[in-house]
């Protein structure tokens, strides 16, 4: 480079560093544009365009970073220089940050517009030299092209490098503020609906809440003012380069209020599903306050707007949202984020209040339908294996709990389980501790047989939950049995073969492989309490003690609850097995036969021979129950001496039951049975049932008082 030429140069740059000094430092004076134009194209045509706009952007990131980046900084310093405890005095502020977040975007977006008047000018300036000189037009157009998007770097590098710890949690705390202030005003006009209706926003119109955000000034109310000034905030940090901090702020917000709203609706009340009504509020607040929002940005962009011409996945969307009509991809991509979280969230507190929702089944079955509806959206069924398993273990499997009531939990659990997952896969992982810790409980397989056979559901007060009585599981099961009879002889086309094939899906990696196929699995309450024994025959076994017992302290022969109960036994444990319990119930049919022609042939013979003396007890008063011994489980026999008179009694009654089953013979046990009596006390007769040693006892004190 010849010296004129560097003197010339040297002289353009000097003109140019003074034209943009006093261009950056005007007051919106804009004039310098046609004096800077002439050393623009000079400067150019000695190729240092490059240097032009390097050295006109570093100018720019001066000024903005000394005057409007550290004004807009210090809006925020009393609150990012305050204390954990002292912050807490800005949040009950009724305008803040709203007042200083707008003063400050405002002050520092004016400053920010007129640098991009003034990277305009400098635009200008290239194009111009681009126009006159055709031969540099590639590399002119490439310098003025550019500038505009270098210097929104630019700003957005200079904020984000000079960005506070605290400023992403001031706009936590303003889009807050706003979506509860929007809230209260959209969702009042619901309440009413909600006291009255269970589905508190199906009857209410969500168009109304669209018409009054129109968004391009048509109708002004107070919702779509707020909307607009969310809206406009929302747009001046993203134009300064906060997209990102901007959206993750009013996302938490959002998320955070629906998280409130779920756990307004769901609370301690399990007798009422409330899946559905979040779905509507999310349709009715969140939805409709996104739609206006993206809307007034400019992102409300349809499915078939895109550039590569593929398909959208999201192109089966709903045909329409309440008020909003055919949604947006962005808006069906909230909608779809927005009820994952409502799902996961109710479902996680479900799970953790699941025992007690078990323990008020089932009243609480619509809690457990809405487990369930969270369950196929979310899959998160490990999740309610392993937070129920430590639940049983630390509030039910302890020794003060009674054998009863972990087996009512565990029936309850089981019915409950079965809902959320019908072919038992969790249900078997969720099961095993109990069953576990059942096996080493003494009386657990008397507690079972008393569920099976007592309509108290096993508790001694009979105030047992009809839920929990086993009496229901075995006539479902004979209703089963019938069905499944009626389907085995049913003949299934190769059709209905082929689609139950298509319909084929595997086993969560839960399951147990060796447990069998989901396909294969039912779920059947009394299977899984023989499996806490261990075998049908020890329960059986059990089954037959406890029906001797019951049988041989029955005051009557009504036996027809224990002869129902027997038939849907053998429906599930086989005839065989219930053989000897059904001889002992047919004993006490026998006996009640039995008795009666005893009881007319000891009458008629005391009417029919004169002279015999009259018995000093009646023969009436006698009710003998006769039992096979051989198929009867062991009886404990004890020594007993009757009273004389009732010695009489039984020897008469055994006489004539030889004579009626020769060559058959009665063996008494006079220790077993219950005697009714009645004594008097002071002129007052009171009646009493108590056991035979005791009536011999009282009857000893009646022979020494006729004595004397």
């Amino acid at each position: 480079m010849e010296r004129d030429d560097a003197d010339g140069s040297l002289d353009s740059w000097a003109q140019f560093c003074s034209l943009s000094n006093e261009l950056l430092g005007g007051d919106g004076d804009l004039s310098v544009g046609p004096r800077l134009a002439p050393v623009v194209a000079d400067l150019c045509s000695r190729g240092l365009a490059t240097l032009v706009r390097d050295y006109f952007l570093h100018s720019l990131e001066e000024t903005f970073r000394n005057n409007a980046v550290k004004k807009f900084w210090q809006h925020f310093h009393p609150y990012c220089s305050a204390s954990a405890v002292d912050r807490i005095k800005f949040f009950v502020k009724e305008h803040w940050p709203d007042d200083i977040l707008s003063r400050a975007l405002e002050d520092i977006c004016l400053e920010k517009s007129y640098q991009e008047k003034c990277v305009l000018v400098l635009v200008h300036a290239l194009q111009l030299y681009e126009d006159r000189t055709a031969k540099r037009k590639l590399k002119a157009v490439d310098c003025s092209s550019s500038l505009m998007p270098r210097y929104q770097l630019m700003v957005s590098s200079v904020l984000l490098t000079t960005l506070p710890l605290s400023f992403p949690e001031i706009l936590n705390v303003y889009f807050k503020k706003k979506l509860e202030e929007l809230n209260v005003i959209m969702a009042g006009s619901y309440e009413s609906d909600q006291h009255g209706n269970h589905e508190p926003f199906e009857s209410s119109n969500a168009s109304d809440w669209h018409c009054g955000m129109d968004i391009d000034g048509q109708e002004v109310s107070e919702s779509s003012c707020l909307v607009k000034n969310i809206g406009k905030i929302v747009r001046d940090l993203r134009c300064l380069g906060f997209t990102s901090v901007t959206e993750d702020a009013y996302s938490s917000a959002i998320i955070w209020l629906l998280k409130s709203k779920v756990y307004e609706l769901a609370g301690d009340d399990y007798r009422v599903p409330v899946l559905g009504c979040v779905k509507k509020w999310i349709q009715a607040v969140p939805l409709q306050f996104l739609h206006a929002l993206l809307t007034y940005l400019g992102d409300s962009v349809d499915y078939d707007s895109g550039s590569s011409g593929l398909k959208s996945p999201l192109a089966s969307r709903p045909s329409s949202f309440p008020g909003i009509g055919v949604p947006s991809e962005a808006l069906v991509r909230w909608h779809m984020r927005l009820e994952y979280f409502a799902y996961e969230t109710l479902q996680d507190l479900r799970i953790g209040k699941l025992f007690e929702i078990i323990v008020d089944y089932p009243e609480s079955s619509p809690a457990i339908e809405d487990l369930k509806l969270c369950l196929e959206y979310t899959g998160q069924h490990s999740k309610l294996v392993d937070s129920f398993i430590s639940s049983l273990r630390y509030r039910l499997l302890t020794a003060g709990a009674s054998t009863n009531d972990i087996l009512h939990q565990y029936v309850s659990t089981i019915k409950a389980l079965r809902t959320i997952d019908p072919t038992g896969v969790f249900l078997e992982a969720v099961g095993e501790p109990i069953r576990d810790y059942l096996r080493g409980r003494k009386d657990t397989i008397k507690c079972i047989v008393t569920m099976l056979t007592d309509g108290s559901g096993g508790n001694a007060s009979g105030t047992g939950n009809a839920g929990d009585n086993l009496l229901e599981e075995l006539n479902r099961d004979a209703e089963n049995q019938e069905n499944a009879d009626y389907d085995n002889h049913a003949n299934i086309d190769e059709k209905q073969a082929w689609l139950n094939s298509e319909s084929w899906e595997p086993d969560p990696v839960e399951a147990d492989p060796l447990k069998g196929s989901r396909n294969r699995r039912k779920v059947d309450i009394l299977g899984l309490m023989v499996s806490i024994i261990g075998s049908k025959d020890q329960l059986v076994n059990e089954y037959r003690v406890m029906l001797a017992e019951k049988l041989l302290s029955k005051s009557d022969f009504e036996i027809d609850s224990d002869i129902r109960t027997l038939e849907l036994l053998k429906i599930h444990f086989g005839e065989s097995s219930m053989q000897k319990c059904e001889i002992m119930l047919n004993d006490l049919i026998d006996s009640k036969r039995t008795n009666s022609n005893i009881k007319t042939s000891l009458l008629k013979t005391s009417q029919t021979v004169p002279g015999q003396e009259e018995a000093e007890i009646s023969h009436d008063v006698l009710d003998a129950t006769i039992i096979s011994s051989n198929f009867w489980p062991p009886i404990q026999t004890e020594d007993l001496v009757v009273p004389a008179s009732v010695d009489q009694l039984l020897s008469d009654y055994a006489k004539r039951f030889h004579q009626i089953k020769t060559p058959r013979k009665l063996l008494w046990k006079k220790n077993l049975g219950t005697v009714k009596l009645e004594l008097e006390f002071e002129g007052r007769s009171m009646q009493f049932t108590v056991a035979p040693v005791h009536a011999a006892i009282i009857m000893r004190f009646q022979e020494k008082s006729r004595g004397s």
